[in-house]
């Protein structure tokens, strides 16, 4: 269940706060494919099923590290929520890693942390640490600091 504040300001104060974890989501090779089409990145390590599994050093085919980071945004909200604002942006990102690749078929799930939280230019900027977790894997597949800024 996500952390949810009324409005930006009282994000302030929240640096180092453990969000938690979502719920899990399962990256099908459908997805894979569809973000391969969308981003013109065919690579057979991605989207061809049987060279994959033959030739691949994963076993099978991966999801595309851009595809895992994309994710990102689908588990900002369910780890924290703004409930009266303006406007929210996306700032960017401090840091990402791809840390261990994602395997079709894989389920994978958010878990968060504020790193900061801070005043800018009329607005409230939080860095959201997203570690992307794979079920059963020792690695996280993904380690992200967002940069998201809200306005009342």
């Amino acid at each position: 269940m996500a952390l949810s504040v009324p409005n930006p300001a009282a994000l302030l104060g929240l640096d180092g706060t453990d969000l938690g974890t979502t719920g899990w989501t399962t990256v099908e090779q459908q997805r894979i494919n569809e973000f391969a089409d969308a981003t013109g990145d065919h690579q057979w390590i991605h989207v061809d099923v049987e060279r994959a599994a033959a030739e691949s050093p994963f076993g099978g085919p991966i999801a595309h590290g851009y595809l895992t980071l994309s994710l990102v945004n689908l588990f900002l909200p369910d780890l924290v929520t703004v409930e009266e604002f303006s406007m929210g942006v996306n700032v960017g990102l401090e840091r990402v890693r791809f840390t261990s690749p994602v395997p079709s078929g894989a389920r994978i799930r958010g878990r968060g942390q504020v790193v900061s939280v801070t005043e800018e230019k009329g607005g409230v900027q939080a860095v959201v640490r997203v570690t992307v977790e794979i079920e059963g894997a020792d690695r996280p597949a993904c380690v992200a600091d967002t940069i998201s800024r809200f306005f009342p």
